[in-house]
């Protein structure tokens, strides 16, 4: 089955999709709630018959996206308040997914090392969003 290119989305597009994200508190179906900085996933978790594509961050016109991270304020990788640049790692090789059940706006990417395949995820804090 042929499936459509995702649509490329820049950093409005995404703090729109976030915007009108209007979850609930109460836990959902889908578990991702609590992946405010990035949480590992493994495929079997992974809730994908709730998951609806909205696009991709990464750019199909650049070969290899750079793995230089962006963090201003002296945050982490890992940091639940690191900012969401669309332009840096990892968030460069992020596709976009919203929760039909929530409407959890969430980034996706594999992290490739030496020896393993390491799926993440991580809830889009609007306020975060940046170039």
């Amino acid at each position: 089955m042929n499936m459509p290119p995702a649509s490329l989305l820049d950093a409005a597009a995404l703090r729109q999709f976030a915007q009108a994200s209007t979850p609930s508190a109460s836990p959902c179906p889908c578990r991702l709630q609590d992946a405010k900085a990035w949480e590992s996933i493994t495929e079997e978790r992974w809730p994908g018959a709730l998951m609806q594509p909205l696009g991709t961050l990464r750019d199909p016109a650049l070969h290899e996206p750079t793995f230089e991270e962006w963090h201003p304020a002296g945050t982490r990788y890992d940091s639940p308040d690191a900012p969401i640049s669309v332009r840096h790692f990892p968030f460069n090789r992020c596709d976009v997914y919203r929760c039909t059940a929530c409407t959890r706006v969430v980034l996706r990417y594999t992290e490739f090392g030496g020896y393993y395949v390491d799926h993440r995820v991580r809830v889009v804090d609007p306020a975060l969003v940046t170039g």
